[in-house]
């Protein structure tokens, strides 16, 4: 075992599948002569040379579609966003290009290629810059998505991604970057669509992705000091969602609360409360509980951002709620 950052652990992602097919390049602002907005493709120049780890101007509509091209052509790239908030620029070419080609074209053309970058909030950088897209590129038929929430689970599952022949959403979080994990020397891929219990537990299911899983931990010690037993379930891949092992964790506790970073309409919360009432609502013995971020822009005001953003405070309280609790 070794110890990596997040950013390592994306960075040996992509170095270790371009050494394997030389078809993968990584293209995006910054990637190359900067080595990542992040440091995520620190080296990378160095190794695979400017043919393959290419700086592109700051036009997310024209590399993502060359990207695209490139990749019904028999090359599978890696796109980089400095944040999703800048895909909605070249949303046009994921969702109406990526996500379609192979239907559209009978199954003539497929799209292997990844569209990877930074999700949610991450301190104060205000409405625009601080925004959750999991639930929009999920609604889409035709791509994957995937939220990892630490650096074991990010390598293999974007290797995973890189190997995929279809497009994969992959979204990863500026406050996780320095994020240290030990991680297996040796090779491993996680497979998409597979939730992973974090921790198991007897009272309530909690479920969530991404970095804001890390509250839910933190409600977990706390409400174990009161006798209060918590399964974790982090879901990894939002689309496809692995509902069977929610669903087995909920005939097990018989109460669900979802911790997302999002707004609530439409949210991914929504999908899995639908889920689980559909299919288990015998099980339950207490209404399902959701938190997600307030339902506005996210604020500068670093007191506002404080009460926009979910906490741990906010899992005690929804989990108390479901048992009956004070």
């Amino acid at each position: 075992m070794k110890t990596v950052q997040f950013r390592e652990a994306v960075c040996e992602a992509m170095s270790e599948e371009m050494r394997r097919d030389e078809s993968i390049y990584l293209i995006g602002e910054e990637v190359a002569e900067y080595n990542g907005a992040y440091k995520a493709s620190k080296g990378m120049l160095d190794e695979f040379g400017a043919k393959r780890v290419i700086d592109a101007p700051i036009a997310e509509l024209g590399f993502g579609g060359i990207a695209v091209g490139s990749a019904m052509n028999g090359n599978r790239p890696i796109v980089e966003y400095m944040t999703f908030n800048f895909s909605l620029v070249g949303i046009d070419q994921i969702i109406n290009n990526a996500a379609k080609i192979r239907q559209m074209s009978g199954g003539q053309f497929n799209c292997p290629i990844v569209f990877r970058g930074p999700t949610a909030s991450a301190g104060q950088l205000a409405a625009t810059h601080s925004q959750a897209f999991e639930s929009w590129y999920a609604n889409c038929p035709g791509l994957k998505v995937i939220v990892p929430s630490n650096p074991y689970d990010a390598k293999g599952l974007l290797k995973a991604a890189i190997r995929d022949d279809d497009p994969v959403i992959f979204m990863e979080s500026e406050q996780m970057y320095g994020d240290k994990m030990e991680i297996p020397e040796g090779e491993y891929i996680i497979p998409i669509g597979v939730a992973d219990i974090k921790r198991e537990g007897t009272d309530v299911t909690v479920v969530s992705f991404g970095k804001i899983i890390k509250e839910a931990y933190k409600a977990a010690d706390e409400l174990a000091k009161e006798g209060i037993s918590i399964e974790i379930i982090d879901l990894r891949t939002v689309r496809p969602m692995d509902h069977k092992a929610i669903l087995e964790s909920v005939k097990k506790t018989n109460r669900l609360v979802i911790l997302e970073e999002a707004w609530p309409f439409g949210s991914v919360s929504s999908e899995i409360t639908f889920r689980v009432q559909d299919e288990a609502f015998d099980y339950l013995d207490a209404p399902i509980k959701r938190i997600t971020t307030a339902d506005t822009p996210a604020p500068y005001s670093p007191v506002l951002l404080e009460e926009w953003l979910p906490n741990a405070d906010d899992v005690i309280a929804a989990v108390k709620e479901v048992m009956y609790r004070k």
